[in-house]
């Protein structure tokens, strides 16, 4: 049988060598909204931002997974990374405005790196001969990954007018075959809370691009100005308020050491990191002048309301009496509510406009700092 009950796992070195190539796709994925059209980015640019954001997460969702249950790193290891990192190279040079013109160049690479993630499940066949379970195991998920190959490779080479459409079937190929094969895999061959500080790792550097941005609102002439300490305040609050929530629930509320194959866990997180990469995004353009006023405030609205339910999402994995109930999430929901309806109204406002989104996060950070004061002192 796959071995259960493993030691606990520790991230290696080799892993966060890895990171670095995707703290690099980060920006390559927001540049895509750099222009604008009649006042906003185009449903275009959209797409493939979408498009190539999610790809790389997912990319990185399965290699986690791959290395989670078989990494023991060693020289094999070693290739399989280093390889795949220098085919995101491959990707992230065709990640650009002009994105179609390189789409062969960008779907090979994709492809290539999935078949490499199914073929390290093949190879580790070898270790568990005598185990037909897990070699059946093994097989359906490089079975997985060499379908969503398929149908990545295929968007390469279809009329440019369906690569986005291709694309995305392959990225929701992925999340389904997951979802479905999440209860097939034996509890104890995961170890959860080297999954959980994998993901942790990955929202912490994409919290790095958001700080680079957060680096144009202190821009000046290196005199006194009010507006500039006003606003680049209120945005290094909003950021830092960001950070906080993720980190009370992750330090505080999160039981990392629970037996769980941590499928659901690590695609919630596909989405908590997609909705910081599309704050980072409209904090950079909030700024913009030529940018309309109600689509970006939209924008930056839903996708702050959208991390946070992603991130309360989290809350089956949450300890046991940790308040995160029906309760709580109706009480959040209401918050959320009002806040949208309150950066819509005063959308023409922009210093009272950023203070409730500096009041959205930092009451949301109150409210869960009192439930893990609460939950600390009943254990």
């Amino acid at each position: 049988m796959l071995q259960l009950n493993k030691e606990e796992k520790k991230v290696e070195y080799l892993e966060l060598i890895y990171d670095l190539v995707f703290v690099y796709m980060v920006g390559r994925n927001n540049s895509l909204l750099s222009s604008f059209e009649n006042g906003f980015f185009s449903g275009v640019a959209f797409l493939a931002f979408v498009i190539c954001t999610l790809t790389i997460i997912q990319i990185w969702h399965f290699t986690t997974y791959y290395i989670n249950m078989f990494g023991r790193n060693g020289l094999r290891d070693h290739v399989f990374l280093l390889t795949n990192m220098y085919l995101i190279y491959f990707i992230g040079q065709s990640t650009r405005s002009d994105w179609l013109a390189y789409q062969a160049q960008y779907h090979i690479a994709w492809a290539l790196i999935l078949f490499n993630i199914g073929m390290q499940y093949l190879i580790e066949m070898r270790n568990h001969m005598g185990d037909q379970a897990g070699c059946r195991m093994l097989k359906s998920m490089a079975g997985r990954l060499f379908i969503v190959a398929a149908i990545a490779l295929a968007a390469g080479f279809v009329p440019p007018e369906m690569t986005g459409p291709v694309s995305l079937a392959a990225i929701i190929t992925g999340i389904i075959l997951t979802a479905v094969n999440k209860n097939k895999i034996p509890v104890g061959s995961i170890d959860f809370m080297h999954l959980s500080e994998r993901a942790m790792l990955y929202v912490v550097f994409t919290f790095g691009e958001m700080i680079i941005v957060l680096s144009a609102y202190f821009a000046g002439d290196g005199g006194f100005d009010w507006n500039i300490i006003y606003f680049s305040l209120m945005c290094f609050l909003i950021v830092a308020g960001l950070f906080v929530s993720y980190e009370l629930i992750y330090d505080h509320l999160i039981d990392r050491e629970m037996q769980d194959s941590g499928m659901l866990y690590m695609m919630i997180h596909i989405f908590i990191i997609f909705a910081l990469s599309c704050i980072t995004v409209s904090l950079e353009f909030m700024q913009e002048e030529e940018v309309a006023l109600l689509p970006k405030t939209l924008f930056i609205t839903a996708a702050m309301i959208g991390y946070y339910a992603f991130l309360f999402f989290t809350r089956s994995y949450a300890k046991k009496k940790c308040g995160m109930d029906m309760r709580f999430m109706l009480k959040m929901a209401g918050a959320a509510i009002v806040f949208a309806v309150l950066m819509i109204v005063f959308r023409e406002n922009m210093r009272l406009n950023i203070f409730i989104s500096v009041a959205y996060v930092w009451g949301t950070v109150m409210v869960l700092y009192r439930i893990m004061k609460v939950f600390e002192s009943h254990c």
